[in-house]
Parts: C-alpha cells; structure tokens; sequence
C-alpha cells in the first residue's frame, strides 16, 4: 500500500492545487464505504496577497505543512479561507496558525463559532462572511463567497475566483476516490463514486443542495474544485444535470423521513448519515435536520410531512441537549401516533439522552422502527452497517403499513397482474450470495442469475437497492456465488429467507469456509464460484451487476435448485 503524500499541480493562473492523499479508508463513516481512499484538496491563490483554501484534517497535517512550505513562505500567508470547520481540521488549523500568525481567516458566522473553541484563546484575526462579499487578492482575484449551509455542515462556504473561473465547491461535486489523476479526464468512470458520495453525504438535505446549485449557476465557472477526489472540468456539464436528476429523484419519492438531530464530537452525525443512507435504499427520502440551527417551525414541518421521524442525541453531562429537548417537545406536540420512530445515539461514560428519548416515545404510545441504537464514543465499520441496516428496515415498515392501506385492486391493475403473472414463469437458479469486507459479512438469496459471457467467463446478478448486501457489491468487490442442489436446497433457503435484525449474523449455524477473495463458501452447496463485480447498471429498483468469475469448484454431484414464481412482481 502506498504511503500518504501531498500531489501538487498548477491548477490555473497563480494557483496550485495540493492533494492530500491516501489509499486507505480515512474514516470509519458511511461515506468512504467504498474505501478507495480519498484526497483533501487544498488550494493556493498567489496574487498581490496569497489565500490558502481549506487545509486538510490532522492526518494530513505534517506532509502537508512540509509541501506547503515549500513552495511558500508562510509570513507572506494573507488569507486562510475555509469551506467548512470541524475539529478535525482544526489541528491542522492551530499548527498553521503557529507558523503564520498574521493571517486572516476568512469563515461563515457559524465557522466562526467554532472557531473560538477550537483556537482556545488564540487571538487569530477572524473575517466573518455574512452574505454575498468579495476578497480582492490582486492581480485580478476578486475572490467571491457563496454561503451554501447543509445540516451536517452549517458552516459551508463556496469560493468563486472570475480571474481563473474556479468555482471551489467544498462538500458539494466532490468524491472518495484516489489516484494520480487530478482533473477528471475520462470522468464517467467517476460516476459511481460520485453517486455513492451524493447518496451517503448530500441527499437527506436536498432542500439546501438545491438551494445551493441555484446560487452557484450565477457563477460562470470552467472548473470545480471539490474539498475531495478529482477536480470537475471535462465532465463538468454532465456532472451537474446528474445532480439535477439525483435532487428531482429524492423529491419524487412518495414517503419521507424526518431525521432528527445533534451531534457534539460528530460521532452522532456519523451514525445519522449511516442511516439516512440505508432509508434512502429502500426508496424513501430523508430530510435530515440539524436540531442545533433548525427553527421551530422547520421541525413542525417536517415532523408533520414524514411518514416517521428518527432522532439521535449525544449525551452531555447526563442529560440531551437543549436542542434536542426542544425537538422532542415539537415532536411530541405536533407528530401523529401512527407515525412510525425511531431513536439512536452515541455517548463516552453514559446514555441518558438516548434513555430519555426513548423513554418519551414510547410512553407516548410511538411504534418503533428498530431497537434503540446507543453506541459508546467512535462507530466502527460494522457498527455503521448495522446503523444503515436499521435504516432499510425503518423504510420498509413505513412502505409496508402504507400498502396495508392501500384500497383493493382496480380492473386495470387485474390486467397488470396478469402480466406479473406472466413474468413470473422466468424461472432462475436458486443461488447464496456471500462475501465478506474486514468484519462486516453479508448474504442473500438471489435466483436472478445468469451466465453473460464465455471470455471471460462471466455472469449477471440483480440485486434489490433496499438488500443489506447491496453496499458491499460495488465495482472491484468480490463475492461467492452458492449454487444451490435440488432436493437439498430448503434449509439453506429457509435460514437466508428469514428476517435478520440489524447487524445480525447471517451466518450463524452455517457450516462455511473462506474462499481466496475472503468470502464465504457454503459447505452444503452444489458448486460455487468466485467473483468480482465489473460493472454495475442501475435499472428500476435493482441493480444488475456484471461480474468476473475467478474460480470455482463443484462441491457435490447433483442438479441446480430452480426458483419457480407465481408473480413477477416479487420473490
């Protein structure tokens, strides 16, 4: 694995960027599940004064203070512009600080505010962004701030630069993905890790997403410069009309999610956006409110457009904070009792905030989505799978009580049945998907399978966007694919057909072994094959996916298990 390193390009006039970058996964968060690394990108404008635009977190603080001061006298630092703040970044912010105290930082309001606990006293001089207002650097850099806040980054400030038409974007655009390529040539192949990061990171806030891309087509950009991943050029246009479709996705869906909450160290936040994305898989949107910059009115609102509503608290000297109590009471005065609820939370020496929620819903007479959530201080990976899996289940109750009530069957949709009735006549092998990334395991039962190609020898699987295993399948996974024997196949069916709970061990009383990519082998199995994703090709609410197989083996002599289906409209 390669080491952790700082890539320097000249990226316009009197401008560099300074990528960040590491291979490995930086953060157990649901947003680098993809886990193909990650670059911070910093930026630094050159011109009768100098800027540097957001400095990356502390893991990155030595190597890039070191290529900084490189290429730059650090007295001649005017300016320290920062996208969003968080005490991540805020060491690297102290230790620039130490080294250059006469710059300037430049911030929205709520940054600001941050700010003070981070620097503890540090008598930075601070320029606080309250609406539309201009830098000029000289030479032509009349640097202009664009306040974009979203829940989980109230904070968000955007930079346009007209002298060079860079936009830089922060949040919004951006990408986990590492490599050598700093500007996006051949940018469809960025697609999918574009769309992960828009699904996981931007899509629970799509009010403020919104309102933000309306105020950054003012600004006749030829570049985006993303806090991550590659910079936006040649696929500039497409990447936009692709937000424009992902936006106009989320609000078409039917049922909506209010999830709620606050978040002191941000571990909370983590768990939020873990289950903000397993809502999201089964189809219904997720409005995330930040309950320490929401008005009242807002969670009304939201609270009385939801299907459901979720909240997640820390715990702060025993108690929830004043936010979240505050929540609760418009919550409890104003949120019908057939709304489905949920509730989760992360604390260091105790959890009587998350107690406390629970303990009023309940009383209340609230049904609940999934069992209380409480995790002691960092989620690991697992922890945020089980957290997305509870998601998913949260969103299939909502979808499963509003069919209930759902009136009886018109004549035209008889004659749709009878079509479903048709389709379901294709018939397929009964097969066990499995696989396995560090401790987090997955599995499912899958008859949509297919040989696709001889060389290489390859196959196609659909895999329901709602399925828990979906995130563990994305291009350059691997799995086991289990071909099932007839007459042998009920109890392997049986267990992988029953509900599992979140986190769940779904191998429990299975006899398996490890394959060579990591995933299990079911010892009962007819045959299997090992594979690895190449593709994958979004269609309706599954995903088809392409995928190598490496090798394989016939366990047992016998004949394939078939699936035959009344319907195609289900299993």
């Amino acid at each position: 694995m390669k080491t952790k390193d700082v890539q320097v390009f000249p990226l316009a006039e009197h401008t560099l960027v300074l990528r960040s970058r590491t291979w490995e996964r930086l953060k157990f968060e649901i947003e680098y599940g993809l886990q193909r690394g990650t670059t911070a990108n910093a930026y630094l404008i050159q011109g009768d004064k100098t800027a540097l635009l957001d400095p990356p977190g502390e893991s990155f603080t030595a190597i890039f203070l070191a290529a900084l001061q490189q290429r730059l006298d650090l007295s001649r630092l005017d300016y320290i512009i920062l996208g969003h703040l968080n005490p991540n970044r805020g060491a690297t912010l102290q230790a620039l600080l130490a080294l250059a105290p006469q710059a300037t930082i430049v911030c929205s309001n709520p940054a600001a505010l941050t700010l003070e606990k981070i620097l503890e006293g540090n008598s930075a001089s601070v320029k606080v962004i309250k609406g539309e207002e201009s830098l000029d650097l000289g030479q032509g850099h009349q640097l202009e701030f664009v306040l974009t806040p979203h829940p989980r980054f109230p904070d968000q400030l955007c930079t346009y630069d007209p002298q060079t038409q860079v936009l830089y974007t922060d949040k919004l655009f951006g990408a986990h993905v590492c490599g050598d390529q700093v500007l996006d040539e051949g940018w469809s192949i960025y697609q999918e890790d574009r769309r992960y990061y828009f699904d996981c990171v931007l899509a629970s806030a799509v009010r403020q997403v919104a309102t933000a891309l309306e105020k950054l087509n003012f600004k006749p950009a030829r570049l985006y410069a993303p806090g991550h991943g590659p910079l936006v050029r040649y696929g500039l246009q497409e990447l936009k009309i692709s937000y424009g479709h992902w936006l106009t996705e989320q609000e078409s869906k039917e049922l909506k999610v209010a999830l709620i909450y606050a978040s002191a160290y941000g571990n909370t936040a983590t768990l939020a956006q873990a289950i903000a994305r397993g809502v999201g898989k089964a189809g219904v949107s997720v409005e995330a409110i930040n309950a320490e910059i929401a008005t009242g009115e807002e969670i009304k609102q939201a609270i009385q457009q939801s299907a459901g509503f979720i909240f997640g608290s820390p715990t702060l000297g025993g108690h929830a904070p004043t936010p979240i109590q505050t929540a609760l009471g418009i919550t409890l005065a104003n949120a019908d009792r057939n709304q489905l609820c949920g509730v989760f939370g992360s604390f260091g020496w105790s959890g009587e905030a998350i107690d406390l929620l629970e303990a009023k819903f309940r009383d209340a007479g609230f049904r609940f989505g999934f069992e209380t959530i409480r995790v002691k201080f960092k989620p690991t990976d697992a922890v945020l799978k089980m957290c997305e899996e509870a998601g998913t289940d949260f969103a299939q109750a909502i979808k499963k009580a509003k069919k209930a009530r759902q009136p009886k069957a018109s004549v035209s949709e008889s004659q749709s049945a009878r079509a479903e009735q048709a389709l379901g006549r294709l018939v397929g092998s009964l097969c066990i998907v499995t696989t396995q990334q560090g401790d987090v395991k997955g599995a499912m039962l899958a008859s949509w399978v297919s040989q696709a190609t001889f060389s290489p020898p390859g196959l196609t699987l659909a895999v329901a966007k709602e399925r828990a295993i979906e995130s563990l399948l994305y291009k350059n996974s691997n799995f086991v694919l289990n071909i099932l024997a007839e007459g042998e196949h009920l109890g392997l069916m049986k267990h992988f057909l029953k509900p599992f709970g979140p986190g769940a061990d779904r191998f429990e009383g299975i006899e398996t072994e490890t394959a060579q990519n990591g995933a299990p082998i079911l010892k009962q199995a007819l045959a299997y094959l090992e594979c690895r994703v190449q593709d994958r090709l979004e269609c309706g609410d599954h995903w088809v996916l392409y995928a190598a197989t490496e090798r394989g083996q016939l366990l047992q002599e016998g004949v394939t298990a078939i699936h035959h289906r009344k319907s195609g409209s289900h299993y």
